[in-house]
């Protein structure tokens, strides 16, 4: 759906979320008419159970997610979440790109969007705490790929005991769990790149058609807006 200077992204995701929903209920259910009226069939029934609990369960997480997972305005980027929304101005965004390691000489995407920001402190100061709880648990997998990348273990425990020590940026004080999203966001960015991933599975086209989509947007308005302070 767009607007004048608005445009709303709708994840490719979502749209399976009513059809794994009602495959998992009518799994469940003949599984437990199976398990009543046909014994000898036992084995279909725990078949059917299996592939329908995971079916519901996907198709209500699906269904649970926001209706548009991205809205680009003359502002700037929103990203949202089903535990909250956060702004990435386009002043404030100095790199958009599909988050990339390389390993055993060989170069592989990752599932993640990148932003690497002039500043992470407008971030700090929008995002709820919510939030950013959920990004700490749902980006695990970069820490463990940031790990791997120096190959050095002990800097991983190095940084899991810094997290939860505040962090000063630019001068403001961050405590709790803004403090460690700070953490999280300067590791990854010395690490990967980056200092917020996205995961591919909010997009509604394919990563590298997204990250020119941004790109456009930026270079068009990325000089309107209030300067990053």
């Amino acid at each position: 759906m767009t607007q004048e200077n608005t445009l709303l992204i709708s994840p490719f995701g979502k749209r399976n979320g009513i059809t794994l929903t009602v495959f998992g209920s009518l799994a469940l259910f003949i599984s437990l008419v199976l398990f009543i009226t046909a014994k000898h069939l036992f084995g279909i029934g725990i078949v059917l159970f299996g592939f329908g609990s995971v079916s519901l369960i996907l198709g209500i997480a699906k269904i649970n997610q926001p209706s548009a997972s991205f809205k680009l305005t003359q502002a700037g980027v929103e990203y949202f979440h089903r535990r909250g929304t956060v702004h990435i101005g386009w002043n404030n965004i100095q790199r958009i790109d599909v988050s990339r390691v390389t390993q055993n000489l060989e170069l592989i995407e990752l599932p993640y969007i990148g932003f690497k920001l002039k500043k992470i402190n407008p971030i700090l100061d929008n995002i709820s705490p919510r939030l950013a709880t959920g990004l700490l648990t749902e980006q695990r997998p970069l820490l463990m790929t940031a790990a791997t990348q120096d190959e050095d273990l002990q800097s991983l425990e190095t940084y899991l005991g810094a997290e939860f020590t505040p962090l000063v940026v630019n001068g403001d004080r961050y405590r709790g769990v803004l403090a460690m999203f700070g953490h999280r966001c300067q590791t990854l960015e010395s690490h990967l790149g980056f200092h917020l991933y996205i995961s591919v599975d909010s997009l509604d086209r394919a990563p590298m058609a997204f990250v020119a989509l941004l790109r456009e947007w930026q270079q068009e308005f990325g000089g309107e807006g209030e300067e990053v302070t």
